[in-house]
């Protein structure tokens, strides 16, 4: 066994123009999209809702709601820009199967998203006016007060004019009246960044509480029941393994264990050698069966773990593994402050040594490398080897229990294993 450390590289620095840019475009372009959603979505719904009465109002407010779907789809593809996270589109109610023509049409009149995206897109036209003038104001103030000085000498200055730097006392001289309308302009400059930040969050906020809000609720729900599902699977799967293990072994030899002392006992009155004999087959029946007993104990929890952390029980496991292994471990899983979760840590050293187990019994490797990393709030564990390939996550190999242990803890676990190899297993686990 080999063991090496590996440091993660350093973050790079936060890139302000690029998101100044980037938040400033996203206002700016928001407030002609809302006057046009405005203006198409107000007038097809109050003709829809006019001609309510009549047969054509329902397929107006029908077409009205799927253009609010369009300037709603539009605003989630502008979202990933000042969110920085990807985009998420809800799952709009679908007609059923074999359904008619006018079904099909008013299909989006039932479904709640739909009517979401209208109020966005009517509401939206008071947020985005608000922000594109705030933006406006803040990049038109510090690009004339900054570059003052330049053009002060073209501006009329009339003798009957009273400036701002004579009415609050600095005199009426250039030398004040460049310094205070300079000041100003660095002030709004430096601010700049901060005030659009917050304007570009304050209007995808809410387009985000109305276009993805339902959606992410719903997805986190179906996250947290497949969580619930993974985490029962595994561990039925768990008591099941430990079941038959304690079944096929220790159970086995405490049966061998009971027969032997109960023949001793019989044993001792006529043939006191042949007890002795079956005496020391029982203490070796003992033996074996703590030996087991320790054994399963390790894979329940092991102690090592517990008492000195992840490092020391990856490095103690490896040292029992059939064939050479290579242990890479992030230097700061040894730091105090640097120490997983336990679960976390649990999680980690189970799919370390279930893979390993699998490897050694079935992957026909000449060696095997571990490697954990830590990136911020993930911790990454990669187990590969040299064997023949052809693994998979389906139902009944041992890759599927590890991979409803990881999606228990919220991870991901992911496999790459063509035919002919090498094999990868890489867990990603949140801390």
């Amino acid at each position: 066994m080999t063991t090496a450390a590996t440091a993660e590289p350093a973050a790079l620095p936060p890139r302000v123009p690029r998101q100044l840019l980037r938040d400033s475009g996203y206002v700016l372009l928001g407030f002609p999209l809302a006057v046009a959603g405005f203006v198409v979505l107000v007038a097809g719904l109050a003709l829809g809702v006019g001609l309510a009465v009549t047969v054509i109002g329902l397929p107006v407010l029908a077409a009205t709601l799927y253009a609010a779907r369009g300037f709603a789809d539009v605003e989630r593809l502008r979202l990933t820009a000042v969110l920085g996270q990807d985009r998420v589109r809800p799952e709009y109610r679908r007609a059923e199967p074999g359904a008619s023509a006018w079904r099909r049409i008013l299909v989006p009149i039932g479904d709640v998203q739909s009517w979401l995206d209208l109020a966005h897109g009517i509401l939206n036209l008071v947020v985005a006016l608000v922000t594109f003038v705030v933006t406006v104001t803040w990049w038109a103030t510090a690009v004339a007060g900054t570059l003052y000085p330049v053009y002060d000498w073209a501006l009329p200055h009339p003798p009957d004019n009273q400036p701002l730097s004579e009415l609050l006392g600095l005199g009426d001289s250039a030398a004040a009246r460049i310094g205070l309308n300079t000041a100003a302009g660095l002030f709004f400059l430096v601010t700049l960044p901060l005030v659009v930040r917050g304007c570009a969050r304050l209007k995808a906020g809410f387009a985000r509480a109305l276009l993805t809000g339902v959606a992410e609720m719903r997805s986190r729900i179906t996250v947290l029941e497949e969580r619930r599902r993974a985490a029962a699977s595994a561990e039925a799967t768990a008591l099941r393994r430990l079941e038959r293990d304690i079944h096929d072994g220790p159970q086995q030899r405490l049966v061998r264990l009971a027969m032997d002392l109960s023949r001793a006992r019989h044993q001792l009155a006529d043939d006191p050698e042949a007890a002795g004999r079956t005496l020391d087959e029982a203490v070796a029946q003992t033996r074996d069966t703590l030996a087991e007993l320790r054994a399963l104990s390790r894979g329940i929890a092991p102690p090592i773990l517990v008492d000195r952390g992840l490092p020391s029980a990856l490095a103690a496991l490896a040292g029992r593994g059939l064939i050479p292994i290579e242990l890479r471990l992030d230097p700061r899983l040894d730091a105090p402050d640097g120490r997983p979760d336990p679960a976390v840590e649990s999680t980690a050293y189970f799919v370390v040594a279930e893979t390993l187990t699998n490897v050694a019994k079935h992957s026909g490797a000449t060696e095997c490398r571990v490697e954990v990393t830590r990136h911020d709030d993930r911790l990454v564990v990669a187990v590969a080897d040299d064997g023949h390939g052809g693994a998979h996550l389906a139902k009944g190999h041992g890759l599927a229990g590890i991979a409803d242990r990881v999606r228990a803890a919220g991870g991901r676990l992911d496999v790459v294993s063509p035919a002919g190899g090498p094999t990868e297993v890489r867990a990603d686990l949140p801390l």
